[in-house]
């Protein structure tokens, strides 16, 4: 039987799926409005406009799937893009964010180049190419703009995983209804825009040529968003559905080894890449459900060592995050609970997906060992204490972040989270920004993040809430689930009392 593809071949074969399953509803497009609005006198006028249409409408394709990302990273202005070229050049995160920009200003330009093409080619016939091209062109730019703006180049993964024939086709009237939006808007603002920038001195046209032109603009401003439209959806849909990381199953390698390939996508995929998406996705589903049972099973099955290597991997992007949190904090007020910190360190909470499932894939794994690890694998490696203080520390941090006082130490200590000494107004850094409660963009993030620690913590709590207050009450409660590794936010002081709050179910 063959074995599992490598993850970067999954992604090429999506994408080869994907220029091909978007060539059928745009020819669908094509051929609703060229026969009901744009009819052609010859057979030879039909052809290059099927033709140009569906060569634009791949440009549109190939710029989308370049430009879309799991991650929501943040382009860099042009001023600090020139100046990077010249300073930065050697720096991991410009380069990063370098790729992103030069990718929206390739998808920008290429959605306004199809834009035109797209308009023009419709009315060769009708001599009106000039305006209705520059519609076409205004129509694609501001499309392509609003597209970026609202950041829809992100993937969104789906809670419920559908087939993939059903989710396109429940997205059909939301793709429907966006394009009669945006058709109608930047109908609007592309005629504003052809009034002031196109010669008008050889006189106003008659008034049937000059409807007749606008029913042609708006019906091919519609056809080309729709199509847009239709497109976007279907990579969404083609993109984020789930990859199973494992060999056939009653092969020789589902028998011996059933884990490898997953492991091996997950140690070997680049941070924040599809690939690396894609095997969290598939680690979380395994952990959840019931379908893949004989995979989960593996983990407790095969030795200590797979299932700490499962851990680890679900709790490292906890603890960057964890870390990277504590990093740009830089003083608390215990008066008002208003963290001082660094705005670039929230800007991790925007992968929010990623934190979530591999939370919950910790906590499901966890809890679920109560039942199904027969041979104590989870409790002889230790990674119960790991996942509980690696959650309650990084819930310590996200409420630190979001403004909520989580002092558990006596007032006269006048200590913080991390033993961060309280500071006075005249303490404050110039150079970072305050952040209030319940506001700004990054905190609806960090809510999200907190939600979900505290449901994954409660989730443990329950399953191992006797031994748990068994512990307790013989004082070996920080030994057994907290351990005495250091944690990258606070002590184990603070995640002890934390863990206890948890455990009268007032966390």
């Amino acid at each position: 039987m063959p074995s599992p593809p490598v993850p970067e071949a999954v992604v090429s074969h999506r994408f080869a799926a994907f220029l091909i399953w978007q060539s059928i509803p745009s020819t669908a497009i094509f051929l609703f409005f060229n026969l009901f609005l744009f009819s052609t006198a010859s057979l030879t006028s039909f052809l290059l406009t099927f033709l140009v249409f569906h060569a634009s409408n791949l440009i549109f394709s190939i710029s989308l799937a370049l430009l879309t990302s799991p991650t929501s990273d943040s382009p860099l202005p042009p001023p600090q893009f020139a100046l990077g070229l010249l300073r930065h050049l050697s720096d991991p995160d410009f380069r990063r964010r370098a790729r992103v920009s030069l990718r929206i200003a390739l998808f920008v330009s290429a959605t306004g180049f199809a834009g035109f093409c797209s308009a023009a080619v419709f009315c060769v016939e009708s001599g009106v190419v000039g305006r209705v091209g520059f519609r076409g062109f205004v129509t694609g730019l501001l499309y392509a703009v609003l597209f970026v703006v609202k950041q829809r180049w992100v993937l969104e993964f789906p809670i419920i995983q559908r087939p993939p024939v059903y989710s396109f086709k429940i997205g059909l009237p939301s793709a429907l209804t966006q394009a009669l939006k945006l058709s109608g808007v930047l109908y609007v603002l592309s005629t504003v825009m052809l009034l002031f920038l196109l010669d008008w001195s050889g006189g106003l046209v008659s008034v049937s040529r000059f409807l007749g032109e606008q029913v042609i603009s708006y019906a091919g401003s519609f056809c080309l968003i729709l199509s847009w439209e239709v497109t976007h959806h279907i990579h969404q849909v083609l993109h984020t559905k789930r990859f199973a990381f494992a060999p056939p199953k009653g092969s020789a390698a589902a028998e011996t080894n059933p884990s490898e390939p997953l492991l091996a996508a997950l140690e070997g995929s680049p941070p924040g890449s599809l690939e690396q998406y894609l095997a969290y996705l598939d680690l979380y589903m395994v952990s959840q459900n019931n379908v893949d049972t004989w995979r989960r099973a593996a983990f407790f099955a095969e030795s200590n060592e797979t299932y700490r290597r499962v851990i680890t991997l679900c709790l490292r992007p906890l603890e960057e995050l964890a870390s990277k949190l504590a990093a740009g904090l830089d003083h608390t007020f215990a008066e008002i609970g208003e963290s001082y910190i660094d705005p670039k360190s929230g800007e991790s909470l925007k992968s929010f997906q990623l934190y979530a499932w591999c939370a919950q894939t910790a906590a499901s794994l966890t809890s679920i060992s109560h039942k199904e690890d027969s041979l104590g694998v989870a409790q002889l490696s230790g990674a119960n204490s790991d996942v509980v203080s690696t959650l309650l520390s990084l819930l310590l941090a996200v409420e630190t972040f979001m403004g909520k006082k989580n002092n558990f130490q006596s007032p006269q200590q006048l200590l913080g989270p991390a033993s961060i000494k309280w500071a006075t107004s005249s303490m404050v850094r110039k150079d970072v920004k305050p952040i209030k409660k319940r506001s700004g963009a990054l905190h609806s993030y960090a809510y999200a993040v907190s939600d979900v620690l505290r449901i994954s913590i409660y989730k443990i709590v329950s399953t191992f809430r006797d031994e748990m207050v068994s512990s307790d009450r013989t004082g070996i409660l920080g030994r057994d689930w907290i351990g005495s590794k250091k944690p990258v936010f606070g002590t184990n002081e603070m995640l002890l009392q934390k863990l206890k709050l948890f455990l009268e179910f007032q966390a």
